[in-house]
């Protein structure tokens, strides 16, 4: 059976442990749902168990550097072991959990849904480029930061075709 039991790729829902956190952030940069164990107090003796539920609650796969807790959630929980997120990533990937590919369609601080970016938005952005005609901005409305496709944008997409797998 799929890991994906049917969904498309970019349908799948993630959880990630508090050791994933960069691998968090590159999940949500390609547009994928990726709740963090970081959102949840920290301390709770419990924590295995809450994320365990959570992740078998909301439909989500599981991805721990913890390989017991990866073992306890059988089916629905990835153990991680790679260390380097591009690693991770290709493994992700070749369990068909994911496709690499950058979409910037979530924030990639909060996991809240971009939306198109308002031209006031933009200009009341100081990080903004100067020059803006033709390129797509998008805003998070809860964490108030604008994203679009830059260099930096260009760059990581060009490292994820290169290094991860040949995806357009």
């Amino acid at each position: 059976m799929s890991r994906t039991s049917g969904k498309k790729r970019n349908e799948t829902r993630l959880l990630v442990d508090r050791m994933l956190g960069t691998l968090c952030r590159y999940l949500r940069l390609m547009g994928y749902d990726t709740m963090s164990a970081n959102s949840i107090a920290p301390g709770n003796p419990g924590e295995d168990t809450l994320l365990l539920g959570i992740a078998f609650r909301e439909g989500r796969f599981l991805l721990t550097r913890d390989r017991a807790l990866a073992k306890r959630g059988g089916s629905q929980a990835v153990y991680i072991r790679p260390m380097c997120v591009l690693s991770q990533l290709h493994g992700l990937a070749d369990l068909g959990l994911v496709e690499p590919r950058l979409r910037l369609t979530r924030c990639s601080l909060c996991n809240e849904k971009l939306i198109p970016a308002l031209t006031r938005e933009v200009s009341g952005a100081n990080y903004a480029p100067e020059r803006r005609d033709g390129i797509p901005f998008y805003w998070c409305v809860r964490c108030r930061k604008l994203y679009w496709a830059g260099s930096h944008t260009r760059d990581l997409a060009d490292r994820l075709k290169k290094e991860i797998m040949n995806f357009a």
